[in-house]
């Protein structure tokens, strides 16, 4: 997820943040903004990077939204197309647009949001079944997400409170969509993705040892220092870290140690004695 006027500026910062040069597979970039023009001119430059164009329309973000760009959007569907329909008139990938509901209760849009993204050329939606207003909190509305599958003939993709192969399942039933989308239940589990296409075709699923925990969250820390360096890659590796060792036996106190360590090795020694513990 990158701005389009990052992108336009030729912002230095956000150039690292699209470098997929070492991707082994299809990537999608993201881009928020609410200028048409820049939208479209962001994703020209980005389409030789990947695979899918994909426009922010349910960030809820205060310093995304005080701009007027992510779900803020969806105040203004007039803008909406203007925007889709330059960003796919711009590039040669496919576009998809991922949207919240509405902005709030009192503006329920996305079925009439996604009718307008269809007809100006987008090739699938996805759907965070909540407004802005409600950020994370409360439960998923999978009667939105039902609604928008019917609405349109492009592929649906539905997001929001997908935990696990259950979770799953309950959203490919109940709403009948193309796709699912995982977002906060990957933080600290990348594994979660493979854990549910397993047990969808009906096979167990196999959790992660803690070897196998401890030689990821190295192989992540190496990554974050490669991009980043050491100060600021250590970190940013502190919240990373509480993520992967949630739920795990005295994870606390090694939270608050981590949280005070500044240098790589001090980070993988606190970790290699924690998990001989386990």
């Amino acid at each position: 997820m990158v701005s389009s006027k990052a992108i336009y500026y030729k912002d230095e910062k956000t150039q690292k943040l699209v470098n997929t040069d070492n991707e082994k597979t299809k990537v999608a970039i993201q881009i928020f903004g609410s200028e048409p023009e820049i939208m479209a001119y962001s994703a020209k430059e980005l389409e030789c990077k990947a695979s899918i164009i994909d426009i922010n329309m349910g960030c809820p973000a205060p310093k995304v939204v005080k701009n007027g760009d992510g779900s803020k959007l969806l105040l203004n569907l007039e803008l909406v197309f203007e925007i889709v329909s330059k960003v796919v008139n711009a590039v040669n990938v496919p576009v998809t647009v991922k949207m919240r509901k509405g902005w709030n209760n009192t503006n329920i849009v996305a079925v009439e949001a996604a009718k307008i993204i269809e007809k100006a050329g987008a090739s699938a939606i996805t759907i965070h079944g909540r407004t802005r207003e409600e950020y994370y909190s409360g439960k998923v509305d999978l009667d939105i997400i039902k609604k928008v599958k019917e609405a349109v003939n492009i592929p649906v993709i539905g997001n929001g409170d997908i935990k696990n192969a259950k979770d799953a399942l309950k959203m490919f039933e109940y709403t009948n969509v193309d796709g699912i989308m995982i977002g906060r239940a990957t933080l600290g589990n990348p594994w979660v993705i493979g854990q549910i296409k397993e047990e969808l075709n009906g096979n167990v699923a196999n959790l992660p040892s803690n070897d196998e925990k401890l030689k990821t969250i190295k192989e992540h820390i190496d990554l974050e220092i490669a991009e980043k360096g050491e100060y600021i890659g250590i970190r940013e590796m502190r919240k990373h870290i509480s993520w992967y060792i949630k739920n795990l036996k005295d994870s606390s106190k090694v939270r608050e140690k981590i949280n005070i360590l500044e240098s790589k090795q001090e980070v993988i020694d606190c970790l290699n004695e924690y998990f001989k513990t386990l």
